[in-house]
């Protein structure tokens, strides 16, 4: 009788077999506690980590399908671009800092707007995005976050603004860029002369003249956990005033303990609070 014993080389070619590595992007490293998070588990959790509860960036799109009823967002005024007016020129041309951006983050600017429906409510929607400038606010995000607020008070919806800005007034568009600030908080006095309800969401970062202007005047106004919220950073303050700051300052916590912010939401749950400050506000 005999038998099939395996051929010397094949065990030779099989140790000679170069090793599968890990699929990239399989993992990633949360930027708040360093721990290895599977990249599939976090995405579940809408981008929060498993371990500490951080929650990082999401795009501009990406919280559009974590907050809207699947399919019922439609997108208001894609079609406004940004101009260089003022012909700025940094390190590089303003205009070829916009191409460069645009093409970078698929937006146009720095907010994107619109309506559809949260748990069944319509709504009218405004979001701004860190990733295109800093989120900084330009003359197309002013004028889409007015545009907005005004089919609001047209249409008597209520009023979700998003913020993600790490910078106020884009000094690239100088003074109009700064009026801006003005422009939407003033649409936003209309809206609340015409009884509308105004829920403003702060997430990491809101700075600068955002955070001093629109998002700062909503009737709720809800912050994500250990989100860094104020008008100039905490080191540009230190620097200033040369003193010791509390400990977190400027965090989402600490401006809850002093009443700038009335609730901390966790992202799994912001859809499910909006939709019952709605039913409560009766709008």
């Amino acid at each position: 009788m005999t038998h099939n014993l395996p051929d010397a080389n094949s065990w030779k070619n099989v140790m000679n077999r170069p090793k599968r590595g890990v699929p990239e992007g399989l993992w990633m490293r949360c930027p708040g506690c360093e721990a290895t998070i599977f990249r599939k588990e976090a995405e579940k959790r809408l981008g929060v980590c498993p371990e500490c509860d951080y929650h990082w960036y999401v795009s501009a799109r990406k919280r559009i399908q974590q907050l809207f009823d699947e399919g019922t967002f439609e997108e208001w005024d894609a079609d406004l671009e940004p101009t260089d007016p003022l012909e700025f020129v940094d390190k590089a041309p303003y205009s070829q800092k916009l191409k460069d951006e645009q093409k970078r983050t698929g937006l146009k600017d720095a907010a994107l707007s619109g309506t559809g429906m949260i748990r069944a409510r319509r709504v009218a929607f405004s979001v701004t995005d860190s990733a295109f400038i800093m989120g900084s606010m330009g003359s197309v995000v002013g004028e889409k976050l007015t545009r907005c607020i005004e089919r609001a008070t047209q249409q008597h919806l209520p009023l979700i603004i998003v913020s993600g800005s790490g910078g106020g007034a884009r000094m690239h568009e100088g003074m109009l860029s700064l009026m801006q600030m003005a422009k939407v908080s003033a649409a936003l006095a209309r809206f609340d002369t015409a009884g509308g309800l105004f829920i403003s969401v702060l997430t990491n970062p809101t700075m600068g003249g955002v955070a001093a202007s629109f998002a700062s005047l909503g009737d709720v106004i809800f912050a994500e956990p250990k989100a860094l919220i104020g008008f100039a950073g905490p080191r540009t303050i230190k620097a200033t005033i040369r003193i010791e700051l509390p400990k977190g300052f400027q965090t989402s916590e600490f401006l809850l303990e002093h009443g700038f912010v009335d609730r901390i939401v966790h992202r799994c749950d912001l859809q499910s609070e909006i939709a019952c400050t709605i039913d409560y506000c009766g709008k």
